[in-house]
Protein backbone atom coordinates (compact mmCIF):
# COMPACT_ATOMS: atom_id res chain seq x y z
CA UNK A 1 0.00 0.00 0.00
CA UNK A 2 1.10 3.53 -0.74
CA UNK A 3 0.55 6.37 1.29
CA UNK A 4 0.73 9.80 0.99
CA UNK A 5 1.42 12.54 3.39
CA UNK A 6 1.95 16.63 2.77
CA UNK A 7 4.31 19.16 5.10
CA UNK A 8 4.72 22.38 4.95
CA UNK A 9 9.19 22.05 5.04
CA UNK A 10 11.79 19.30 5.87
CA UNK A 11 15.14 19.26 5.60
CA UNK A 12 16.61 20.03 1.93
CA UNK A 13 18.98 17.52 1.49
CA UNK A 14 15.43 14.47 2.28
CA UNK A 15 13.86 16.19 -1.41
CA UNK A 16 14.52 13.55 -3.90
CA UNK A 17 12.06 14.58 -6.59
CA UNK A 18 9.65 17.45 -7.80
CA UNK A 19 6.64 16.95 -9.31
CA UNK A 20 4.84 20.42 -11.53
CA UNK A 21 1.33 20.64 -11.54
CA UNK A 22 1.02 22.69 -14.91
CA UNK A 23 -1.31 24.26 -16.97
CA UNK A 24 -0.76 26.56 -19.53
CA UNK A 25 -4.08 28.76 -20.94
CA UNK A 26 -6.57 27.21 -18.33
CA UNK A 27 -6.02 23.77 -19.53
CA UNK A 28 -3.52 20.64 -17.75
CA UNK A 29 -0.33 19.48 -18.68
CA UNK A 30 0.25 15.97 -19.11
CA UNK A 31 3.41 13.87 -20.34
CA UNK A 32 3.37 10.35 -22.22
CA UNK A 33 6.65 8.79 -21.24
CA UNK A 34 7.99 6.69 -25.49
CA UNK A 35 7.88 3.58 -23.16
CA UNK A 36 4.43 3.93 -21.20
CA UNK A 37 0.57 3.85 -22.48
CA UNK A 38 -0.36 6.42 -19.20
CA UNK A 39 0.52 9.70 -18.11
CA UNK A 40 1.63 11.98 -15.82
CA UNK A 41 2.48 15.28 -14.18
CA UNK A 42 6.08 16.63 -15.34
CA UNK A 43 8.73 15.55 -12.76
CA UNK A 44 11.70 14.02 -11.66
CA UNK A 45 14.51 13.33 -9.28
CA UNK A 46 16.80 16.00 -8.13
CA UNK A 47 20.03 15.97 -9.45
CA UNK A 48 23.32 16.01 -7.16
CA UNK A 49 24.59 19.54 -6.59
CA UNK A 50 20.93 20.90 -8.12
CA UNK A 51 17.99 23.20 -5.76
CA UNK A 52 15.12 21.27 -5.84
CA UNK A 53 13.87 24.09 -7.60
CA UNK A 54 16.10 23.94 -10.45
CA UNK A 55 15.56 19.93 -10.40
CA UNK A 56 11.59 21.26 -11.21
CA UNK A 57 12.67 23.42 -13.81
CA UNK A 58 14.88 21.22 -15.24
CA UNK A 59 12.36 18.43 -15.37
CA UNK A 60 9.67 20.85 -16.48
CA UNK A 61 11.40 21.85 -19.22
CA UNK A 62 12.91 18.63 -20.54
CA UNK A 63 9.34 17.17 -20.10
CA UNK A 64 7.07 19.69 -21.84
CA UNK A 65 9.74 21.99 -23.83
CA UNK A 66 8.58 24.93 -21.55
CA UNK A 67 10.72 28.17 -22.06
CA UNK A 68 8.45 31.10 -20.68
CA UNK A 69 6.36 29.58 -17.42
CA UNK A 70 5.57 31.30 -13.91
CA UNK A 71 6.33 28.75 -11.20
CA UNK A 72 5.47 28.54 -7.54
CA UNK A 73 6.06 25.92 -4.38
CA UNK A 74 3.38 24.17 -2.82
CA UNK A 75 4.49 21.67 -0.34
CA UNK A 76 6.44 19.02 0.56
CA UNK A 77 5.19 15.63 -0.28
CA UNK A 78 6.07 12.09 0.97
CA UNK A 79 5.53 8.83 0.00
CA UNK A 80 5.99 5.60 1.53
CA UNK A 81 5.00 1.94 0.61
CA UNK A 82 4.43 -1.27 2.60
CA UNK A 83 7.90 -3.54 2.83
CA UNK A 84 5.54 -6.22 0.40
CA UNK A 85 5.18 -2.99 -2.30
CA UNK A 86 8.39 -1.76 -2.04
CA UNK A 87 11.68 -4.15 -1.43
CA UNK A 88 14.39 -1.75 -1.86
CA UNK A 89 13.37 0.96 0.64
CA UNK A 90 11.64 -1.41 3.32
CA UNK A 91 8.87 1.00 3.69
CA UNK A 92 10.69 4.24 4.11
CA UNK A 93 9.63 7.67 3.14
CA UNK A 94 10.58 8.93 0.19
CA UNK A 95 10.26 13.41 -0.08
CA UNK A 96 9.49 15.29 -2.74
CA UNK A 97 8.72 19.66 -3.61
CA UNK A 98 5.65 19.90 -5.67
CA UNK A 99 5.40 22.77 -8.08
CA UNK A 100 2.37 24.50 -9.76
CA UNK A 101 3.59 26.03 -13.15
CA UNK A 102 1.77 27.87 -15.38
CA UNK A 103 3.17 27.43 -19.08
CA UNK A 104 2.91 30.42 -21.76
CA UNK A 105 5.35 28.74 -24.60
CA UNK A 106 6.79 25.57 -24.83
CA UNK A 107 9.36 24.29 -27.94
CA UNK A 108 8.05 22.96 -30.54
CA UNK A 109 10.24 19.71 -30.58
CA UNK A 110 10.44 17.37 -26.94
CA UNK A 111 14.22 16.42 -26.42
CA UNK A 112 13.61 13.61 -23.86
CA UNK A 113 12.38 10.54 -22.79
CA UNK A 114 8.55 12.46 -23.05
CA UNK A 115 7.16 10.78 -26.48
CA UNK A 116 4.30 13.78 -26.12
CA UNK A 117 2.56 16.11 -23.91
CA UNK A 118 -1.23 16.32 -23.70
CA UNK A 119 -2.69 19.98 -22.88
CA UNK A 120 -6.34 18.98 -21.66
CA UNK A 121 -9.54 19.84 -20.03
CA UNK A 122 -9.94 16.70 -18.41
CA UNK A 123 -7.66 14.32 -16.03
CA UNK A 124 -6.04 11.04 -17.48
CA UNK A 125 -7.93 8.13 -17.45
CA UNK A 126 -4.58 6.05 -17.10
CA UNK A 127 -1.89 7.58 -14.83
CA UNK A 128 1.49 6.18 -14.11
CA UNK A 129 1.02 6.62 -10.90
CA UNK A 130 -2.41 6.76 -9.90
CA UNK A 131 -1.80 5.80 -6.23
CA UNK A 132 0.46 9.05 -5.94
CA UNK A 133 -0.38 12.03 -8.26
CA UNK A 134 -4.25 12.54 -8.02
CA UNK A 135 -3.50 13.22 -4.04
CA UNK A 136 -0.97 15.77 -5.66
CA UNK A 137 -3.28 17.65 -7.44
CA UNK A 138 -5.80 17.22 -4.59
CA UNK A 139 -3.72 18.74 -2.11
CA UNK A 140 -2.31 21.61 -4.63
CA UNK A 141 -6.31 22.36 -4.74
CA UNK A 142 -6.79 22.56 -1.00
CA UNK A 143 -3.85 25.23 -0.83
CA UNK A 144 -5.92 27.35 -3.71
CA UNK A 145 -2.89 25.96 -6.37
CA UNK A 146 -5.48 25.44 -9.50
CA UNK A 147 -5.85 26.67 -12.73
CA UNK A 148 -6.90 30.49 -12.79
CA UNK A 149 -6.18 31.02 -9.00
CA UNK A 150 -2.65 31.72 -8.40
Amino acid sequence: MITVKFYEDVEDRLLKFAVILTESEGRWVFCKHRERNTFEMPGGHREEGETITDAAKRELYEETGAVRYDIWPVCVYSVSQTEEDDKDRNGGESFGMLYYARVSTFEKELHSEIEKIVITDVFPEHWTYPEIQPHLMEEAKKRGFWINHV
